[in-house]
């Protein structure tokens, strides 16, 4: 026994000893093999603990301590020919590699989904090489079509996120009204599809002595990869030899990274130029600014939020110096503020600008009479408004026309106004097809101003004094002539009696005949309701996303706006484009088709009555007073009463 108790002692040992030995092993490995990932993390990515932890800038290659992280720069990845010269350099002081992803995300990995094409994980960067001016920049990546955002396609955050990363997100959209998040996702120097049309690509349609032109972009508080991406598409994009100057308008933004790190940037393009403002001005007087500071024949102004794609300047200038009282505008092509997806259509879907009596701009397809003009849809065509955010003109005849009114505060109406003093005092005003611009277009404004005064009304009463003639009425109604304080414009009246402008009358009948002037129409203001009283009025807000909705009644308030209507002599109840229409279920507001049936009215006026012309029914108010309703006539009914103001028989 205990000869067998020894050899089995013996073996215990044997195999503790043994299972001791394969655990340092295992050990061992693993020890080693995370110090290696490390390594190679630390070396590769450069998202360690120092961006983590705010990191620290200077020769030791940490990453810079900018503040807000947020508003931290991604060193994203040119796309031109001389990465030398065209990279993202901020102060010479950057590691050698650089995360391709937003700070806060950190070691995380963000998986994007885009087409379900493979993307590259976040951790994954470009490397740098050196350069002989010995600036640290991003080489570009080998394959483009890893990148997000490329060609223009969208990036998609995923549902599930982490909740460091949902702040981000959430930060970016609070501050910016778009996805910032998704913008840092991307490079700045991006590849964008060619949506000319191939008449466009043809070089021999355009000047070969075309001008110079100076580009203006005025900012304030601006996104810094989406500013970026802004100046980068100009610069990527336009032929060196046509660009004068870029010069960016700061409008007194108070972001640290639009202060040093800005001119830190741009310092290595000659061809940038800062102008600070000294106090907040607004978008106009911003854009006089820039103005001031340039030097080239043709003044060219975008939004800081927008991205030029191939061959977009050269149609422009051609425009202009064929005659250089045409004042031209690119096809503004929709930048998804989610996604950064870019959408276009070819020459076929252009629009033309308008307005509307709340001096409002709008799109509309192109007249019927212009098109005939045509040989090609690509061709450029009139308009007779323009949106205001992007346009050239050539410099001398901007000044002729004097800018822009410098009594209008920070923006609103100063489009409309270029628009009729250009028709008006001897100019063109064209959107030019082969020329294509994109813009991200916000729900909201992001900026908020407390002067105290309604800006729109100021500058758009500013503008019916000095422009519209007889036919300022019209917009005074609209706003239920209250005017307000606007100003002294006898400076502005004297500019156009000096230029010797036609008439706003002209205007309508030569430029923009497909507008209904309300002077037309059989009754014009507030549709009161006689029944109870008599206090409610037909109401519904004004605009194209409140088109196929229902219309409803609200106390009358005699202040126009939701509750301004009129009749037209075809019978149609509307506010500019939109009609009432009855198509057997609610009362909507619908676009106006001039073919009568479900949107055919009579008014009666000798029972008060508004009779529909397909249904035969009488419009209506419930006996809660809070809807519309369709009911059979009936003259003792008071809720099927109806005033309507200024009615004049005589024009029917």
């Amino acid at each position: 026994m205990a000869f067998i108790w020894r050899r089995r002692s013996t073996t215990i040992v044997k195999l503790v000893a043994f299972l001791v030995a394969i655990w340092f092993c295992i050990a061992f490995l693993v020890y080693t093999d995370d110090t290696r990932r490390r390594a190679s993390q630390g070396g590769s990515s450069g998202i360690g603990s120092g961006l983590g932890a705010g990191g620290g800038a200077g020769g030791g290659g940490g990453v810079p301590a900018l503040g807000d992280p947020i508003a931290l720069p991604l060193r994203n990845v040119p796309i031109g020919e001389d990465f030398g010269n065209n990279g993202n350099v901020i102060g010479g002081a950057q590691k050698e590699d650089e995360a391709d992803i937003p700070p806060t995300v950190g070691k995380r990995k963000v998986e994007l989904e885009e087409d379900k094409k493979p993307r590259k994980k976040a951790h994954e960067v470009a490397k740098a090489k050196p350069q002989d001016d010995a600036k640290k920049v991003i080489d570009p990546p080998g394959n483009f079509e890893e990148n997000p955002g490329e060609m223009g396609k969208p990036v998609r955050l995923p549902k599930e996120m982490p909740d460091d990363m949902k702040k981000a997100v959430d930060d970016g959209w609070t501050k910016n009204a778009f996805n910032q998040y998704v913008s840092d996702l991307v490079s700045v120097h991006r590849s964008l599809p060619d949506p000319r049309d191939a008449w466009c690509k043809d070089s021999t349609q355009y000047l070969t002595n075309l001008p110079t032109t100076d580009v203006i972009i005025c900012f304030h508080n601006e996104a810094w990869t989406v500013l970026l991406r802004t100046v980068h598409s100009v610069l990527d994009r336009s032929p060196e030899h046509l660009i004068g100057k870029i010069i960016l308008v700061d409008d007194y933004s108070d972001m640290p990274h639009l202060k040093k790190q800005l001119e830190d940037y741009f310092a290595a393009y000659p061809k940038v130029q800062i102008i600070r403002g000294q106090k907040r001005e607004g978008l106009i007087r911003a854009r006089i600014l820039g103005a001031n500071h340039a030097k080239s024949a043709v003044l060219t102004y975008l939004d800081s939020h927008c991205e030029c794609t191939e061959g977009w300047l050269e149609p422009l200038l051609d425009r202009i110096a064929r005659n250089s009282t045409t004042v031209v505008c690119p096809v503004i092509d929709v930048i998804s503020d989610d996604t950064l997806e870019y959408h276009y259509r070819d020459s076929s879907g252009v629009n033309v600008g308008g307005f509307d009596w709340n001096l409002q701009f709008s799109w509309h397809s192109v007249p019927e009479r212009e098109r005939k003009r045509h040989n090609n849809s690509a061709e450029p065509v009139y308009s007779p408004t323009m949106a205001g955010g992007l346009f050239a003109i050539d410099r001398e005849f901007f000044d002729r026309l004097g800018t822009y009114d410098s009594g209008f505060d920070i923006w609103g109406g100063e489009n409309l106004e270029l628009s009729f003093k250009t028709w008006m005092c001897g100019g063109t005003l064209e959107i030019v097809p082969c020329s294509h611009v994109g813009h991200i277009f916000r729900k909201r404004s992001p900026y908020k101003w407390r002067s105290g005064v309604n800006v729109l009304r100021k500058n758009s009463v500013r503008l019916a004094e000095v422009w519209m003639d007889d036919y300022a009425q019209y917009y005074y109604h609209r706003i239920g002539n209250d005017k307000g304080d606007w100003g002294d414009v006898t400076d502005r009246k004297k500019l156009r009696a000096d230029l010797k402008c036609k008439s706003f009358k002209w205007y309508l009948d030569n430029i923009y005949p497909e507008l209904f002037i309300p002077g037309d129409s059989v009754a014009h203001g507030e549709i009161r309701n006689l029944g109870y009283g008599g206090r409610t009025c037909l109401d519904a807000p004004s605009g194209k996303k409140h088109q196929k909705k229902a219309v409803g009644t609200y106390p009358c308030h005699r202040q126009g706006g939701n509750q301004y209507w009129m009749l037209s002599k075809t019978g149609e109840i509307r506010r500019d484009d939109s009609c009432l229409d009855y198509a057997g279920k609610e009362v909507t507001l619908y676009p106006c088709h001039g073919g009568k049936g479900n949107q055919f009215w009579s008014y009666r006026a000798n029972t008060k009555q508004l009779h529909h012309g397909t249904s035969g029914k009488c419009l209506a108010i419930s006996d809660s007073k809070d809807k519309l309703q369709m009911e059979e006539c009936n003259v003792s009914v008071a809720r099927q009463q109806w005033s309507m103001e200024n009615y004049d028989s005589s024009k029917l």
